[in-house]
């Protein structure tokens, strides 16, 4: 009795840890999937840069965006250090960190300190220790060549994406970067998280200490039009509300100049994203780097060959299937195989490739046979207790040894259940938002299957019908049970997916459909109407506005009604000024959870 009692009990904790296991593996699938598709939407933004180019009444004054103050210019390189103390005065109730070039470690350990606290380094330092790194990184060559003959090892990293606490536990568990402790940053220091700005300058004050002991890869977040999406342009305007443009200014310059890749020992090849069957490390090592700012908006600077390879080297992926082909789930660069990889290796007598770019649950992955390792060092990327984060020592026989870590704050107090049902819930509610978004396309792709409007349809074709919208490659008969209820005879109440949801408007004149396509694509229009916006205002004229969303609804073939949004602007132009505080607006549009409202 005994035994089968301890067997049965086996049993079932096997049941409930596989089960678990099961669910943590669909949500961070589902964080990945939305991750991906919004690096689509972008490369679509793109591409609507050139056909506004093309059908712009204008073209010259939009052409001209591109390369006016609304697009950040270089910071003038004679603004010396001393022009800085001169220009912004630091007032007697600034207690932060007073920093004096050239940097120092008791500098560097002021900054650690002040940002432990959560203050920040006033705008002056910020400028200078910029134009300082600016400096420096432009001595740098393309491609950077270390030796492990001059330490015992060298510390690898992959993406931080503005998680400080990951970036001061790494010093803390493997020290601080010196001339005996040398350390490679793989790309991606900045975006999604709140420190990206904080990142930046403990990364270019050591490097400034310690210029070659400290190592700085360009990863695809290191962009002026990423940033727009992806926060930390927001970051760096909230923070710094008197100086943000010329920091931005100055950060597009240092991005710019950021080395693309680091070769350890002749044979361990470093970079942020992979390679393609074109990369040619030659090529890579002789271009004029600088020269490709932001290598995101396709559209907007015709393509070369040069952007195209670092287009590769910044997005590329690596898959266990042969041959290189076009990375359609990211929208840019492309997938390689383990041949492409060889091939490679041989050409260039390379023994590994690092890489990172891509989030593992593990902080870490190895494929092609060991020749390609994936480095990812930002914890809790999609949500607390997520995944681990991850950094490489590689020692003078270029043997990796991998280091993972946690950061802790509030998943120490749930037990394994728990931790799985927040990333869960989390994950979620990102679908159902993203669901929500495309309401009227899922209706009709529902109905085609609903022949006698019963609204209700089969598990298959409800799956069938969530993919060919969505695309997202989710296991949708699986999340079905989260998404929409079924009937006693196992058919899907299809509008039931959006029972939670509502969305949101700030005013009556926003008809469904228009609130609908502006919640969809709210990040695109932000961005573009940041760019059109050319004293960083906040505001654009009603002409700029309505002309800005005819091209963009022309472009995506979407169809609304002209009158409607022009009822809109006018409504929203609430002082009557002929100009309107876009962000206020676009805000305004979003999901709305139902049960969450309810209960704030």
């Amino acid at each position: 009795t005994v035994i089968r009692a301890a067997i049965l009990i086996q049993k079932w904790y096997r049941f409930t840890m596989a089960r678990l296991e099961m669910r943590r593996r669909y949500s961070l699938s589902i964080f990945q999937s939305i991750e991906y598709a919004d690096e689509q939407d972008q490369l679509q933004l793109s591409n609507f840069f050139t056909f506004m180019l093309d059908h712009c009444t204008h073209p010259d004054s939009v052409s001209q965006i591109f390369t006016s103050p609304s697009a950040p210019q270089v910071v003038d390189e004679g603004l010396c250090l001393k022009e800085f103390e001169k220009k912004i005065d630091v007032p007697d109730s600034y207690y932060g960190p007073r920093l004096s070039f050239p940097l120092t470690v008791k500098d560097a350990n002021a900054l650690l300190h002040a940002f432990r606290n959560e203050q920040l380094l006033h705008a002056r330092y910020v400028l200078q220790l910029l134009s300082e790194t600016r400096r420096v990184l432009k001595e740098m060559p393309n491609i950077t060549h270390l030796s492990t003959s001059y330490s015992k090892e060298i510390t690898v990293c992959g993406d931080l994406h503005g998680n400080l606490d990951d970036l001061l536990l790494i010093f803390y568990k493997n020290g601080l970067p010196s001339e005996q402790n040398p350390y490679v940053f793989n790309g991606d220091f900045v975006d999604r998280g709140k420190n990206s700005m904080e990142i930046l300058i403990i990364l270019f004050a050591f490097l400034l200490i310690y210029p070659n002991d400290l190592h700085l890869n360009r990863g695809n977040h290191e962009d002026y039009i990423m940033n727009l999406r992806y926060g930390f342009t927001k970051e760096v305007s909230k923070k710094y509300k008197d100086h943000w443009k010329q920091i931005l200014c100055l950060l597009r310059d240092v991005f710019s100049w950021l080395p693309l890749a680091t070769i350890i020992d002749s044979k361990v090849l470093i970079l942020h994203g992979g390679i393609s069957d074109t990369t040619d490390l030659d090529f890579l090592n002789a271009l004029e780097r600088n020269k490709v700012r932001d290598h995101i908006h396709v559209g907007v600077i015709m393509f070369s060959l040069k952007k195209f390879a670092i287009l590769d080297i910044l997005w590329s992926d690596p898959r266990s299937q042969n041959g290189c082909t076009p990375n359609k789930c990211r929208g840019g660069g492309c997938y390689f195989g383990p041949d492409i990889t060889a091939k490679l290796f041989e050409r260039y007598n390379l023994k590994m490739l690092i890489r990172s770019h891509e989030f593992k649950p593990e902080g870490y992955e190895i494929s092609h046979d060991g020749k390609v390792i994936t480095i990812f060092s930002a914890s809790n990327y999609y949500e607390e207790g997520s995944n681990r984060g991850a950094y490489i020592k590689l020692n003078p026989e270029l043997t990796p040894r991998f280091v993972q870590y946690q950061v802790s704050k509030y998943t120490r107090r749930q037990n394994l259940r728990e931790r799985v049902g927040t990333i869960e819930s989390s994950a979620l509610k990102s679908l159902r938002e993203k669901i929500y978004a495309h309401r009227s396309e899922l209706t009709s792709a529902f109905a085609q299957y609903d022949v006698n409007g019963t609204g209700r349809i089969s598990v298959n074709d409800w799956a069938a019908a969530m993919e060919s919208v969505l695309q997202l490659e989710l296991p949708w008969r699986m999340l079905r049970s989260q998404l929409a209820q079924m009937n006693s005879d196992g058919e899907v109440d299809f509008m039931s997916c959006f029972y939670d949801l509502k969305m949101g408007q700030p005013t009556k004149e926003a008809q469904p459909a228009l609130a609908e396509t502006l919640c969809r694509y709210r990040k695109d229009l932000e961005i573009i109407f940041n760019i059109i916006d050319k004293d960083h205002s906040g505001l654009i004229s009603l002409e700029e506005f309505s002309q800005t969303w005819r091209l963009f609804t022309s472009h995506l073939g979407i169809e609304v009604e002209d009158d409607s949004i022009d009822k809109l602007v006018l409504s929203i132009d609430y002082n009557k000024d002929g100009h309107i505080d876009f962000n206020e607006f676009l805000e305004a549009f979003h999901v709305v959870h139902r049960l969450e409202k309810k209960a704030n």
